[in-house]
């Protein structure tokens, strides 16, 4: 989930809740970014290391956190010097529980995690479902989808993204789930360029899928694709290890239901 302090309307655009748009033929590559991340090549295998399973209260979370951005800063600023891309790294805030204001807004309703694209931040929250007592990848992989939208503001994709949530409200909800969806997909790029890396079993990655699938928005908040979806597009970066993978903005409207 990103965040952002900009104008009510704008953030009532990325935010609300709203049913699926179908865009019609010629939307979807109208509104796809010609991100230089796509044109990078494979992501270089890593090594991570994960802290011990954290389920010892909020100093052992905050530390896999910290580890976890440390390896995503490792990997992704190699990945950028390779392909003459400039990079910096986020800013990280941690809070034992949600603060009533963060990033100039209000702490968002129901939010995991999420990243203040205008303050290049960000923010997890070291308690909630999401994080208290997993012993699973899946804050890791979170932690990973956050700093997705890092890097699709590194590489211009949210400023195209946001000006065409200006110019077309109509197709706002579905222009929105292309951009999560995108996250999910270089978490999975993520993910699998350090799986080699991290001592985990074929049930840790299959319980991962699991959560994954039980993990969208069929709740009728329709923000950031179905569970099915998001699996799909997280598994798409995951096998091909390159941002190539991950161009929702051209894909079908089913693709990003």
């Amino acid at each position: 989930m990103r965040l952002h302090a900009a104008s009510a309307a704008t953030r009532w655009a990325l935010l609300a809740t709203v049913c699926l748009t179908v865009l019609p033929s010629g939307v979807a590559q109208a509104a796809s970014p010609k991100s230089p991340l796509l044109r990078t090549g494979k992501l270089a295998a890593a090594s991570c290391q994960e802290p011990p399973i954290i389920d010892r209260g909020v100093p052992v979370m905050r530390e896999y956190l910290t580890a976890a951005v440390r390896c995503l800063n490792t990997s992704w600023s190699a990945h950028f010097a390779r392909a003459g891309l400039r990079f910096r790294k986020p800013t990280v805030r941690f809070y034992e529980e949600p603060a009533q204001r963060v990033c100039g807004v209000r702490w968002p309703a129901n939010a995991a995690a999420f990243y203040c694209t205008e303050r290049a931040t960000l923010v997890f929250p070291l308690t909630g479902h999401w994080i208290e007592g997993r012993t699973d990848l899946y804050p890791l992989k979170v932690a990973a989808h956050e700093y997705g939208h890092h890097l699709q503001s590194l590489t211009g994709v949210r400023d195209h993204y946001e000006a065409r949530v200006r110019s077309d409200r109509t197709h706002q909800a579905e222009l929105g789930r292309r951009y999560e969806l995108q996250a999910d997909c270089l978490a999975g790029v993520f993910l699998g360029s350090v799986r080699g890396s991290l001592p985990r079993t074929g049930q840790d990655w299959e319980a991962l899928s699991g959560a994954l699938r039980a993990g969208g928005d069929e709740d009728g908040h329709r923000t950031h694709g179905t569970g099915a979806n998001r699996l799909r597009w997280f598994e798409r970066g995951h096998r091909a290890v390159s941002p190539a993978a991950c161009d929702t903005w051209a894909a079908p409207a089913s693709r990003v239901s």
